[in-house]
């Protein structure tokens, strides 16, 4: 599984911790950017991790930005991109049991470290239950 992972200016700290956090534990990792902490648009490193996920480049995206809000907009601006804000582990969990997500969506302004690794291990270790989500799921989205 290779993961796309970009942020902002207010995400980069935490996008880098995540990127260290997840190449321990030995995930593909490509980094999508910002290289540093200087201000930048969030819209132009979520579209870089949508468009790598809905090409199938990446498996997985994960988007990290001051609220999260942001980027998570940007990317479900992108056919076959389900993009999940998640501020728990549980709804990590949740959103790729029920929701098929496939970019997690970070707050970095509102969750300490630990938290985020907690939110990314849960996500990425839950699988789409399919099921009665199925059909739900097949109706996001518009043509």
């Amino acid at each position: 599984m290779q993961i796309a992972i970009g942020s902002d200016h207010a995400g980069f700290e935490l996008k880098n911790d995540v990127i260290v956090y997840l190449l321990e534990k030995g995930y593909e990792l490509q980094d999508m950017g910002p290289d540093s902490a200087d201000s930048v648009d969030y819209p132009d490193f979520a579209h870089k991790v949508a468009n790598a996920v809905a090409t199938q480049e990446n498996t997985l995206g994960i988007l990290i930005c001051g609220s999260g809000n942001g980027v998570c907009i940007t990317a479900n601006k992108h056919q076959g991109v389900r993009a999940a804000l998640c501020w728990e582990p549980e709804l990590g969990s949740l959103a790729r049991q029920h929701n098929n997500a496939n970019v997690l969506c970070l707050p970095a302004r509102f969750i300490p470290q630990e938290k985020a690794f907690a939110i990314v291990d849960a996500y990425l270790e839950a699988s789409f239950e399919g099921g009665r989500h199925e059909n739900r799921v097949n109706k996001i989205e518009q043509f």
